[in-house]
């Protein structure tokens, strides 16, 4: 039933999305120097590595590490950067993975590959048999601004308690965050 609904879910937001998808694809090009999207390594179901495209929001050759434990990320920023992540319009390339199955729209925030101190949280406590989301209930909750820990909890109590109606609660939840712009801090 969830993959049903992230597919019919997908189709929907593709029709809405797709004039903005294609205007901040232009902007990134005509903005800077490198690719459209960003391929990043993430940790997905049961640990197996995908590629997870976003729209390039960093500079080509920024460390591929949480944004957060940048010294300055600000200094890596494209000119658009900061506004396409404060409006999450860098996500919208990741409806590709989850209409491939990589992704669901609800699900614990993909790790990066090198976070091992999470992935090995979040495998300890079941939370790597799930399939990560677009957003997901610590993502709603404080997203980066979570300690490691927090954010293992919240996972696994999203674990115990997914649901359809769980999932419509947390993506109606995760819109309203996104228009006030709350726990977005580059």
């Amino acid at each position: 039933m969830k993959r049903f609904f992230d597919v019919l879910l997908v189709a929907l937001a593709g029709c809405f999305l797709l004039l903005p998808i294609m205007l901040v694809a232009l902007l990134v090009l005509i903005t800077s120097k490198g690719p459209i999207l960003y391929w990043s390594d993430r940790v997905g179901r049961n640990n197996q590595l995908f590629k997870m495209p976003k729209f390039r929001s960093m500079k080509t050759g920024t460390p591929a590490l949480a944004t957060h434990l940048l010294s300055n990320p600000d200094a890596y920023l494209t000119p658009i950067g900061s506004f396409i992540r404060k409006t999450s319009l860098d996500e919208l390339p990741q409806l590709w993975s989850i209409l491939v199955g990589d992704m669901s729209f609800v699900g614990p925030r993909p790790a990066l590959f090198n976070q091992q101190d999470l992935i090995d949280l979040r495998t300890r406590a079941g939370v790597h048999t799930l399939v990560p989301g677009l957003t997901g209930w610590a993502q709603i909750n404080g997203r980066d601004e979570l300690p490691i820990p927090t954010k293992v909890a919240l996972d696994v109590e999203y674990l115990h308690r997914q649901s359809l109606w769980f999932d419509l609660q947390i993506i109606f939840l995760t819109a309203w965050k996104v228009l006030k712009q709350d726990h977005i801090t580059h």
